[in-house]
């Protein structure tokens, strides 16, 4: 087992399954909603960009395309090596091992900080969001990208899967903070059956994605997202 660092929280479904999480993450948002979003608030060109909790780094050549610098970082070592290995001939590309709640930048060094699918409890983000105030530097921005659990078939999956969830209790702990947020419907779409029903089997209990493999009969998922900024 790799080393993961102190303060580390696992994900339920990349840690263990990252070959599906892969279809999850092509599937996802085929017609750049998220993207445009942030880019609306924020664009990342010629800018330092932060991908937190950045798994196999899929996201991160599309950053360094056309960033200054894209820092990848990822607490599960074995990610994080596949992330390398993905970037190994972008120069502009770094990826590191560590947690959101230290991150290995200066201080003030980030333009565009963005943590995807990763914030959904809001209450005990506390030291990661301290962080990100000490990494992005006055005039930046930073963007979590959040299933939103209170909408869609999604979310009620996301519910049943979690019955703990309070959408009332995230929300409030998000207005706390001062984050602006904007709901958003980018869809997944595969392109077999097979890769849906198990990115759905990765992402809920077994009654529940039983359930949600018989309600969804094509090839379209709707997937729900709230985008949460700050600007700093």
């Amino acid at each position: 087992m790799p080393r993961i660092p102190k303060g580390a929280v696992p994900s339920p479904n990349i840690w263990h399954n990252p070959k599906i999480y892969e279809l999850e993450n092509r599937a996802v948002d085929p017609d750049g909603v998220i993207d445009t979003a942030i880019r609306a608030v924020r664009p990342w060109e010629s800018a330092t960009v932060l991908d937190i909790g950045c798994g196999t780094g899929y996201h991160l050549p599309a950053y360094a395309s056309s960033a200054a610098q894209v820092i990848g970082v990822e607490p599960h070592p074995n990610l994080a090596a596949v992330a390398s290995r993905r970037c190994a001939q972008l120069r502009n590309v770094a990826v590191h091992v560590a947690t959101a709640q230290s991150l290995p930048v200066p201080d003030a060094s980030v333009d565009v900080a963005v943590a995807r699918w990763a914030y959904f409890f809001g209450p005990g983000c506390e030291p990661g969001l301290k962080e990100l105030s000490r990494a992005v530097r006055r005039g930046g921005a930073a963007f979590m990208v959040d299933l939103d659990g209170s909408r869609g078939s999604f979310g009620e999956w996301f519910r049943a899967t979690v019955p703990t969830y309070s959408t009332r209790t995230v929300e409030d702990f998000w207005s706390r903070q001062g984050w602006q947020r904007a709901e958003l419907d980018p869809r997944m779409v595969f392109t077999r059956r097979a890769d849906l029903e198990a990115v759905l089997r990765i992402e809920f209990t077994p009654g529940v994605s039983a359930r949600a493999i018989r309600e969804i009969p094509g090839l379209e998922i709707p997937y729900p997202t709230i985008l949460r900024w700050r600007i700093f």
